[in-house]
């Protein structure tokens, strides 16, 4: 077998069922900037000893720096504090409705053919792509390999972001991150901010091109979502409003309730229901 393809399929186990192998744990987290040199360094043999290739690792994680905004931004969530009233003006909901129903217009075709494959019709799809970056308007300016890497570090959630650190490196193997590429803060890739596991588990080439490019294609970007939310339950014909059969679907999009329910409203505004 390939060295490359036994890596991936290493790697593609090792994520898909998010338990990292006890070396992973080895390398000692901190909750500063302190300690992020030695806590890479230990990361990068542990790697290696996991499979990755010197190349790879050298590759991905030579920019790598600790990160100070992904930390402030981890620690200050404060719009999922507000009200639904409060956050659909703070994030522009009637924008996101109102451009949100010209894209729908505009990409017809292409949401037509996604709900065909995926059940999944444009409204909800638009909302996330609109509440998400503006529709690919801004997807953020954090370098995305230092932010997972950052809050892999970070003792707050370690395991977590390791596990999504190896997931962004098997996107890099594959032609399907750039070492250089930048996002949100807390390495969401792509026009609808896909963590690097979900690009794994859940992203889809919609353009047909051979690879998988969240930022640069709004057809994997949109086609990947839609996929997403049938990985969660979403079922062809249902309703997503509260109490109806989607809406745990768009739960398992984000865990914040306000954010679930503009979701469902932007949706049906676009979908016309």
């Amino acid at each position: 077998m390939h060295t490359a393809k036994c890596v991936a399929i290493g790697l593609a186990a090792l994520i898909s069922t998010a338990i990292l192998p006890a070396s992973a744990s080895a390398a000692q987290c901190g909750n500063d900037s302190s300690g992020f040199a030695t806590w890479m360094t230990q990361f990068k043999q542990e790697a290696a000893g996991n499979g990755i290739s010197p190349a790879v690792l050298d590759k991905a994680l030579s920019s790598v720096a600790y990160n100070k905004a992904t930390i402030r931004a981890d620690r200050g969530q404060k719009s999922f504090k507000l009200s639904l009233s409060q956050f659909m003006q703070k994030r522009g909901g009637q924008t996101i409705i109102s451009r949100g129903k010209k894209m729908k217009a505009q990409n017809a075709a292409l949401f037509n053919s996604i709900e065909q494959r995926y059940g999944v019709p444009a409204g909800p799809l638009i909302a996330i792509w609109g509440m998400e970056t503006g529709f690919g308007g801004f997807m953020g300016k954090e370098h995305t390999l230092s932010a997972v890497s950052t809050l892999a570090y970070d003792c707050r959630r370690s395991d977590y972001f390791t596990n999504q650190l190896y997931a962004a490196l098997q996107l890099v193997q594959r032609g399907d991150l750039s070492p250089a590429a930048r996002g949100a803060a807390h390495g969401e890739i792509g026009q609808t901010q896909f963590l690097p596991a979900n690009v794994l588990k859940f992203g889809v080439d919609g353009d047909g091109n051979g690879h998988i490019d969240m930022v640069r294609s709004k057809a994997d970007a949109l086609a990947s979502t839609a996929n997403f939310l049938r990985g969660h339950g979403w079922q062809s014909g249902a309703g997503y409003q509260q109490g109806q059969a989607n809406f745990g679907a768009i739960q398992g999009w984000n865990a914040a309730s306000v954010y679930q329910q503009a979701i469902a409203i932007i949706g049906a505004e676009i979908d016309g229901d």
